[in-house]
C-alpha cells in the first residue's frame, strides 16, 4: 500500500500539463476537421459536407489585451430581446449565490439567477428589471449575456396585485397537503417576496 502512495506521490511532481484548452485558448473562428472533410468527400463526392451549428453563428470576438471602458449586454427574454449590444457601465444581476456586480473585464462566469432585480447602471441612469429566474453568461470579452424566463420593468409592478399575491400563496403554503402543493407555494412565496422587496427598496 505505501508502494503504491510513494509512486502516485511521485506522478505528482511530474509538471502538470493542461489537457483541455481553456474557452480563452479557443481560436474566435471555428475550425473545420479536414479529417472528416475528406473522409466525407470520398464516401459521398457528391455531397457537401454537413454544417454544425457554429457554422451558422457569427464568429466570437477575440479577447481584447486590454480592459474595455464598458460592458456590452445582450438581455433577452423567450419572447423579447430587451437589451441587445448596449454598452453600459455596469450590471448588477440575482445570482442564486447572491447579488453580483459585472463590470468590463469580470472574469469568464456562468451564474444561476433567482427571483430579483437586475440592474443596469449607464452612467447616472439606473433601469431596474424583475426576473424570475434564468442565467447570466460573463465572457473574457466584457460581453454579458442575460437570460430570463420572464422579466418586467420594476416601475410596472402593481403594488396592490403583489400584496394580494403573497398573501394568496402564504395561504395556500398553510393549508398544502401534498409536497407538490408545497412546493407550488413556496415558489409563489419566494416570487412574491421577492416583487415586494423590489418594489420597497
Amino acid at each position: 500500500m505505501f508502494r503504491q502512495a510513494s509512486r502516485l506521490l511521485a506522478r505528482t511532481t511530474t509538471p502538470w500539463r493542461r489537457s483541455r484548452a481553456f474557452s480563452s485558448d479557443v481560436p474566435a473562428t471555428p475550425a473545420q476537421d479536414s479529417n472528416f472533410i475528406e473522409s466525407w468527400s470520398k464516401v459521398i463526392p457528391n455531397l457537401d459536407p454537413p454544417k454544425t451549428p457554429s457554422s451558422f453563428m457569427t464568429p466570437r470576438p477575440a479577447t481584447p489585451s486590454a480592459i474595455p471602458s464598458k460592458l456590452t449586454v445582450n438581455f433577452v427574454l423567450p419572447y423579447a430581446s430587451e437589451l441587445s449590444a448596449k454598452e453600459v457601465d455596469m450590471v448588477i444581476v440575482p445570482a442564486t449565490t447572491g447579488q453580483m456586480g459585472v463590470l468590463p473585464g469580470h472574469v469568464p462566469t456562468i451564474a444561476e439567477l433567482k427571483p430579483g432585480i437586475l440592474s443596469v447602471h449607464e452612467g447616472n441612469d439606473v433601469t431596474k428589471y424583475f426576473l424570475s429566474s434564468g442565467f447570466a453568461l460573463i465572457h473574457a470579452n466584457s460581453v454579458a449575456d442575460i437570460i430570463a424566463v420572464e422579466a418586467v420593468p420594476v416601475d410596472r409592478l402593481d403594488p396592490a396585485l403583489v400584496q394580494k399575491g403573497l398573501a394568496d400563496f402564504t395561504q395556500k403554503l398553510g393549508s398544502a397537503t401534498t409536497d407538490l402543493e408545497k412546493a407550488e407555494a413556496q415558489i409563489g412565496v419566494d416570487v412574491h417576496s421577492a416583487m415586494n422587496s423590489a418594489i420597497t427598496g
